[in-house]
């Protein structure tokens, strides 16, 4: 009897049954954060794709283009529209997305590769139920900034490009965060790029 208490054989199988279930825990945690970081990343970039078609789709708010009286008949719903395209996709069914997470939704004119255009850039900040009604449905952003109007956006040949980009703050869901700092909290963007239905 006094052998086997002096014996060293099974050392190895306590330390291990000591270290592999916090080990496990981490793997688990980190696959979980991981799971919701890409769900995350999916829904934004659903939602600047849907934005991004919606504002091609309305590009100036129909009838002659510009920015005089008759000109561009419903162009101050345009980017109404787009953000509630937006922000439907966002707050659909299954995401995880936290409004009061999302820092600004941009609508900007396209540069040629892509980039938003200085100077041409709207900016709608999120305030719960403090934007404009869209079907019904009150947006939970409101206007900033507003340089770039719809009214003067050409969708002739060539034709503008808006790019949507949304920029989201993530926050850390599981005890990972206490451990590893990168998933306490960071910024994901993300932003699509499309051009202005052509009519003529």
């Amino acid at each position: 009897m006094i052998r086997f208490f002096q014996s060293e054989d099974a050392q190895g199988l306590v330390e291990f049954a000591l270290v592999l279930p916090p080990v496990l825990l981490i793997l688990v945690f980190g696959l979980v954060e991981l799971g919701t970081v890409l769900s995350v990343a999916m829904t934004m970039s659903s939602a600047t794709r849907e934005g991004a078609r919606v504002a091609s789709a309305l590009v100036n708010g129909g009838g002659a283009l510009g920015c005089s009286a008759g000109q561009s008949p419903n162009a101050a719903s345009v980017d109404p529209n787009v953000i509630a395209a937006v922000e439907r996709v966002l707050v659909g069914t299954g995401t995880r997305v936290a409004l009061a997470d999302l820092t600004q939704i941009r609508i900007a004119k396209a540069t040629l590769a892509g980039a938003e255009t200085a100077g041409q850039i709207n900016t709608w900040n999120y305030q719960l139920n403090g934007g404009p009604v869209v079907d019904g449905q009150q947006l939970d952003f409101v206007p900033a900034s507003q340089p770039w109007q719809a009214c003067s956006r050409d969708n002739g040949s060539p034709a503008d490009s808006a790019v949507i980009t949304i920029t989201y703050t993530y926050r850390g869901r599981t005890p990972l965060r206490m451990l590893v700092p990168m998933f306490n909290q960071f910024t994901m963007t993300d932003h699509t790029v499309m051009a202005m239905n052509a009519n003529r």
